[in-house]
């Protein structure tokens, strides 16, 4: 009898040690079919393809969040592309990682009484009433990550938010972590909860980790990233000494933080080829795709295509000024690593996808 209580435990612990190996597998694999699609080539088009003719004449004003931050300077030059192509007006004010200095802007831009502002990479939450100000003077406004998830944003009257779906981003960062590692990884997550996009980000890339079985969470650190040029340089010997080799892959939700990371990695003897491997949910910097290159101290980043973002914001306003529903396009997650960044603009150090989104808004618009 006794011998028979044994086998049945012996064959129930078996069954668990099976379940459990096959639900990590099944992990692994998801993850390693997620990066393949991530890292294709981008050639087609996948966003709108009818829309009002461009409506002329208008004045817009761009107010970032900050201009030192490569995805708000990225998405900038595209849309000064799209209204140099729309014979539009725009003028860039500087927000620089402050709310004072925002929310300055947003008022010098108010004043202004232009057809349409943009607001670029920044919280609305800390803007009601100069924005409801701004709507009840018949501007139009639109946003390229105010909030984490793309489309209108109702509360504050704005049109269309353009951003990829952070989510889908903040996954695929993860999931290579996860596939890097072959389902082993010890994280670090840097993160800046002054913006909601980046929080959520931060917790989206720790739940995709903690479902990995034989992966870590270290810590989750809050940290800002107007301030990573003085906390980061400090931060990553400290953490070292703490982690020791435990101190495997750092993500973060943007390359900002490796910008300021990379050279005390160097200076410590990490980074390059050995762990930590750093991998960024956002948005693709010039200096990232130079450290992705060189293999120093980055191994991916999640970049958005900042420039198609920016046609897209006037394509968006141009919709709104037609007085027609806004396009719902949404652009899928792209990973870039050593092995893909000569593709989709990557030479040019900056993810551009190549499916002529250009020529496809000027034929929208009826432009040449």
């Amino acid at each position: 009898m006794k011998a028979r209580y044994l086998l049945a435990g012996f064959v129930l612990t078996s069954t668990l040690f099976s379940t459990v190996a096959a639900v990590a597998d099944a992990n692994l694999d998801q993850a390693k079919l997620a990066i393949e699609k991530a890292t294709a080539p981008v050639t087609l088009w996948d966003g709108p393809t009818s829309g009002p003719k461009l409506q002329p004449g208008k004045r817009i004003i761009y107010i970032a969040g900050d201009m030192k931050n490569g995805g708000v300077q990225g998405v900038q030059v595209g849309l000064n592309e799209a209204a140099a192509t729309a014979g539009w007006k725009l003028e860039t004010l500087d927000g620089g990682g402050s709310i004072k200095d925002q929310l300055a802007a947003l008022n010098q831009a108010i004043a202004q009484k232009p057809d349409g502002i943009v607001i670029g990479g920044w919280n609305p939450n800390v803007a009601k009433i100069p924005l409801k100000k701004a709507v009840s003077e018949g501007i139009t406004l639109v946003a390229w990550h105010a909030v984490p998830e793309p489309g209108p944003i109702a509360k504050y009257d704005i049109f269309y938010n353009v951003t990829s779906d952070s989510t889908q981003v903040s996954q695929i960062a993860a999931q290579y972590a996860i596939a890097k590692s072959n389902g082993q990884a010890k994280v670090l997550i840097f993160t800046d909860s002054l913006y909601q996009i980046a929080l959520d980000k931060a917790n989206v890339m720790k739940k995709e980790i903690e479902k990995c079985s034989g992966c870590q969470v270290l810590e989750f650190i809050d940290t800002p990233l107007a301030d990573t040029a003085n906390r980061m340089p400090s931060m990553t010997f400290s953490l070292l000494q703490k982690y020791g080799d435990k101190f495997q892959y750092a993500l973060a939700i943007n390359d900002l933080y490796f910008d300021f990371m990379a050279p005390s990695l160097k200076t410590a003897g990490k980074g390059g080829d050995k762990a930590p491997y750093s991998i960024s949910a956002g948005d693709g910097s010039v200096s990232a795709y130079q450290r992705i290159r060189a293999g120093d101290s980055q191994s991916a980043t999640v970049p958005e295509p900042l420039k198609l973002h920016g046609w897209q914001l006037l394509d968006e306003l141009n919709r709104a000024f037609a007085h027609q529903p806004p396009s719902g396009y949404v652009t899928p997650a792209h990973l870039v690593t050593r092995d893909n960044i000569g593709s989709d603009g990557g030479k040019n150090n900056l993810f551009d996808p190549q499916n002529d989104y250009q020529g496809h808004y000027k034929t929208i618009w009826g432009v040449k």
